[in-house]
């Protein structure tokens, strides 16, 4: 099949949860045999982020936009619509998979179902005009994006059974629930992260999170600030990640850390340094409000971490019986739990846990397209 994806930002990168995702549903269909065209936001090129055409045999359209908070995702999503609808017409491509509800925006300007020779499918990430950082008419915009999710989607795909129930509540509208995956990981010695931060196996807390209003980062931090006082520990907060589009919340966090040599903001990472933070961290934490399945926290339970998470049923369905759950939104919670954790002094590394392979998500997306 000729496969068409948009909503990411740009791939390959750790901007977030759907880069990931796209990465590697594109790469485990370049291996059965299918062509996929990745439609990239466009961004300024340097010798870190040199310009692509082609990334591990899928083919990269950059696709014009604005790099600001208020219009970044609106025009892009304008653009990418306007583009993919004019090679699907020309018939470039079997199936234009869509990834998040923002991306969405623009499903008006595709024909009726009936009328079209591709299919369109939808992945919904998260209920996203619930995110801290849209508000106004953001939200808005992203909310009447779903509404055209449900009308105009040949399919769609949710990754946890609460926004299955959504949809079904509010729209009933049917979806297919089909969760993350991951690649079963190589436990790494720290080397780059020793040389780099200064980290020891066992001597860090680490969350890997897009610092956004809905990842509670500053209520994390809060928090750390308490745990470390009462309990005189001298291992370090990590925190992996940088700003999206919440220039202030992501200011104020960075202010938090201030003049803290207990905390460590690393800013966006992968490859071998995030494979060595997963490995080694004393302790994984995601104190998040809203999720759809968070990557990050199904990397670090593959990882064989112990992880604390909030009690949104997108976290807590998530983790084990020898992990930890606070209630969301509950700073004193946390408090207890992570003081809790930080004296008893767990064993390194829990049972390695394997989720579903990507190569079994794949095969699980391609047979929503067959339908």
């Amino acid at each position: 099949m000729k496969i068409a994806m948009v909503g990411q930002k740009v791939v390959p990168s750790r901007d977030g949860g759907i880069e990931v995702v796209v990465e590697a549903l594109s790469s485990e269909m370049l291996k059965k045999g299918h062509s996929l065209t990745l439609f990239n936001r466009k961004r300024k090129h340097n010798k870190d982020n040199p310009k692509i055409s082609e990334y591990n045999g899928a083919k990269i359209i950059e696709t014009f936009t604005l790099n600001r908070r208020a219009i970044d995702a609106y025009l892009y999503s304008f653009c990418a619509t306007v583009k993919v609808r004019q090679m699907a017409k020309r018939g470039k491509f079997d199936v234009v998979h869509f990834h998040s509800e923002g991306a969405c925006a623009f499903l008006n300007l595709f024909p009726k179902r009936k009328k079209r020779n591709y299919k369109i499918v939808v992945t919904v990430h998260g209920i996203d005009w619930m995110r801290g950082k849209w508000k106004g008419i953001g939200a808005k915009v992203i909310k009447n994006a779903e509404k055209k999710i449900v009308k105009y989607a040949d399919e769609i795909i949710v990754l946890s059974e609460s926004v299955k129930t959504y949809f079904k509540k509010n729209y009933n509208r049917e979806t297919i629930f089909i969760p993350n995956g991951v690649y079963p990981p190589t436990l790494k010695a720290p080397e780059y992260i020793k040389e780099t931060f200064n980290l020891a196996k066992d001597e860090y807390v680490l969350t890997v999170a897009r610092i956004v209003p809905e990842k509670r980062i500053k209520e994390l931090i809060e928090a750390w600030k308490t745990v470390r006082e009462k309990t005189g520990t001298e291992k370090k907060l990590v925190i992996v990640g940088g700003e999206s589009h919440s220039k202030d919340y992501y200011n104020e966090v960075v202010a938090l850390c201030k003049n803290d040599e207990s905390i460590i903001l690393t800013g966006f990472m992968r490859g071998q340094p995030l494979e060595e933070l997963f490995s080694n961290a004393y302790l994984y934490v995601q104190a998040s409000d809203l999720e759809g399945m968070s990557m990050a926290l199904l990397e670090a339970r593959a990882y064989g971490n112990t992880c604390l998470v909030s009690s949104i049923p997108e976290n807590a369905d998530v983790v084990g019986e020898n992990d930890y759950v606070f209630k969301v939104n509950d700073k004193e919670d946390l408090e207890k739990k992570l003081s809790e954790i930080i004296l008893k002094k767990l064993t390194t590394h829990t049972k390695l846990y394997l989720a579903n392979t990507w190569e079994s998500i794949a095969d699980m997306t391609l047979d929503v397209y067959k339908r």
